[in-house]
């Protein structure tokens, strides 16, 4: 019946999306191993995250064998799990074989979402792997971050803010390396004009800031002053950063008119401050490391 064949484990990806007939959506959607703290740039289909971590899973409950890297086949057990089949292969199920016990224990006990059911037992509801948790943990330690970031400069005065927005530009790679890239004007500046980012050493090309430290929503007049200032200045481009959002109304005008005018609400401004290491520091920093298939190679 053809059990006892080899499979190439990247010829069962494609297999899995023909047999299946998975969108691209589905396949394509990416893990970022949260490359903002632990930087390794990797990205894994989920499609074929998952497949090898139920490769794994099957080897390790002795379902699969792997007689060559990258080449499985199926067990004798395996094939009895065939010719009579579970209602639902999961984790639970292989428990049953000791092998898969004891490196299942290994590992942190809550790797599925569960349910009690009416007569008290708890059912696996959906599982993820490690890869999953870990980027929802960071998901979960980010969202709280952006809201501890946004709590920490609505404290702070109208000169900290500003002084924050023209540091936050200069470490986003805005402006020269240097003391004199960034220049608070605060009140001793123009109407509308809160901070000045120069991006060359004369100072030919300049971005204008204006920074409010509100918790309203700033609406189209704000806007029209500050592209009025800009216009003053016969400026090109400027930047509205603000602690709160922007109406509908404010973010249209500032689409259409013909002065570049960039609008960055509190949301974005604290995502901007922890990617660019601004008001935080690294606590831990953890590395997610993977077989170098290449490495063993033999010729």
């Amino acid at each position: 019946c053809g059990y006892n064949l080899r499979k190439i484990l990247r010829d069962l990806l494609s297999s899995l999306i023909t047999r299946w007939r998975f969108s691209t959506q589905s396949y394509m959607v990416t893990i970022t191993h949260i490359k903002a703290a632990w930087k390794t740039g990797v990205l894994q289909g989920r499609l074929n995250n998952r497949t090898h971590w139920a490769k794994t899973y099957l080897k390790k409950a002795g379902l699969l064998s792997q007689p060559g890297r990258g080449v499985f086949q199926i067990t004798d057990r395996g094939v009895q799990i065939l010719e009579n089949p579970p209602t639902l292969l999961n984790s639970a199920f292989l428990k049953k074989y000791e092998e898969f016990r004891d490196f299942h224990q290994a590992k942190p006990e809550r790797s599925a979402t569960s349910a009690k059911q009416e007569d008290g037992n708890e059912v696996e509801i959906v599982e993820r792997t490690p890869e999953e948790l870990l980027y929802m943990g960071y998901e979960e330690l980010r969202k709280n971050l952006l809201s501890d970031v946004l709590s920490e400069v609505m404290q702070m005065s109208p000169g900290f803010f500003e002084r924050l927005v023209v540091d936050l530009l200069v470490k986003m790679g805005y402006g020269q390396s240097g003391a004199d890239s960034g220049t608070v004007l605060g009140r001793s500046g123009d109407e509308g004009i809160d901070g000045i980012i120069s991006e060359d050493k004369l100072g030919l090309d300049v971005i204008y800031l204006q920074a409010k430290r509100w918790e309203e929503p700033v609406g189209r007049p704000e806007i029209q002053k500050f592209v009025g200032a800009l216009q003053g200045k016969r400026a090109k481009k400027g930047v509205f950063i603000t602690t709160s959002n922007f109406t509908t109304k404010a973010k249209n005008y500032a689409e259409f008119v013909d002065t570049r005018v960039i609008l960055i609400d509190g949301t974005r401004l604290a995502s901007l401050m922890i990617d660019n290491n601004v008001g935080v520091a690294l606590k831990e920093a953890y590395e997610i490391k993977r077989i170098d298939s290449d490495y063993f190679l033999e010729e």
